[in-house]
């Protein structure tokens, strides 16, 4: 590009959420890419100083490389928006939305994208019993998956395969979190896909080493998980994993980059959630799809930016 449409740019990371440690890699990974595109850039932590106390006057854009509570839900968009900064990635209420298990699990169902039966767990309503009716009401069977409704990068995910382990889980996670969702466990292929601009990148296929695709499967290289790009899926079922996650991105209202999360289980996909603010460090997967698509990681971080506008 001769002329740029954004010149100094504000690269905001790490943050106060439990994946501040890979929103900071996530975000000097960002800042190196943009500095060789010959971008002015400047960083700014949310930890240290207030959203509010971000200078305007010398920033064209925001590369948003938050993850997690405060980043990924919608409350770092409304202070961009404020600023009225063009910022990347999803608005305030895609972004919220998203975040939301639950509220995303409703969308899903409701434009009849399939995903694992499951219930909400709030802390003021929580009853053993009531839990137990539902489960049996919903036809939810062991192992079971307990998680909070609101994290990334499956922090607090705990899988349970019978009924004392997971009343024990709940009220350990209880003591930590409001809100936790329940779901049923969908066993097959892990597949993950980038959507970028509205457009699918590609779906990737992840054989974790360990029980499932944890915190330390996704972020340490000792319990690196494989990956297989492309996904081993016929034509037909890749095509259509592709299109099923190009939906979600819309119907969520999504901008910039997503990665949604299924498993392929008995010839049918089912969603488990959608990520608004993907990885971008070194064993991340948005970068690893872009990378087989012939899309550098410079170029792929240029192509983020560039989307970045007000109001998304």
């Amino acid at each position: 590009m001769s002329k740029k449409k954004y010149k100094n740019i504000l690269v905001v990371l790490g943050g106060t959420s439990g994946e501040r440690g890979v929103s900071l890699e996530s975000g000097k990974a960002c800042i190196k890419a943009l500095k060789k595109k010959k971008y002015k850039v400047s960083s700014f932590d949310p930890k240290i100083k207030n959203f509010n106390l971000i200078e305007k006057k010398n920033v064209d854009a925001i590369f948003n490389a938050l993850h997690g509570g405060d980043g990924e839900d919608g409350v770092a968009q409304s202070y961009f928006e404020y600023l009225k900064i063009p910022y990347t990635h999803s608005g305030v209420i895609s972004s919220y939305t998203s975040m939301n298990k639950t509220y995303s699990k409703e969308l899903f169902i409701k434009n009849k994208i399939k995903t694992p039966k499951f219930l909400s767990i709030n802390k003021k309503n929580f009853k053993s019993s009531t839990i137990e009716k539902f489960i049996k009401k919903k036809k939810i069977n062991y192992p079971i998956v307990i998680k909070p409704i609101n994290e990334g990068s499956s922090l607090g995910v705990k899988i349970c395969d019978n009924k004392k382990k997971l009343f024990q889980i709940i009220k350990s996670l209880l003591k930590k979190y409001d809100d936790l969702i329940l779901e049923e466990y969908i066993g097959g292929q892990e597949i993950q896909v980038a959507v970028i601009n509205g457009n699918p990148l590609g779906a990737i296929e992840l054989i974790p080493k360990r029980s499932f695709y944890d915190y330390k499967a996704k972020y340490t290289k000792e319990a690196k998980t494989e990956h297989v790009m492309p996904a081993k899926l016929s034509k037909k079922k890749y095509a259509e994993v592709l299109k099923i996650a190009k939906k979600t991105h819309k119907v969520l209202g999504c901008k910039g980059i997503t990665r949604s999360d299924f498993k392929f289980y008995k010839n049918s996909f089912f969603i488990l959630e959608i990520n608004t603010q993907p990885g971008m460090t070194k064993l991340s997967l948005v970068p690893e799809i872009a990378k087989f698509n012939g899309l550098t990681f410079e170029n792929l971080v240029e192509k983020i930016l560039l989307d970045a506008s007000i109001n998304r």
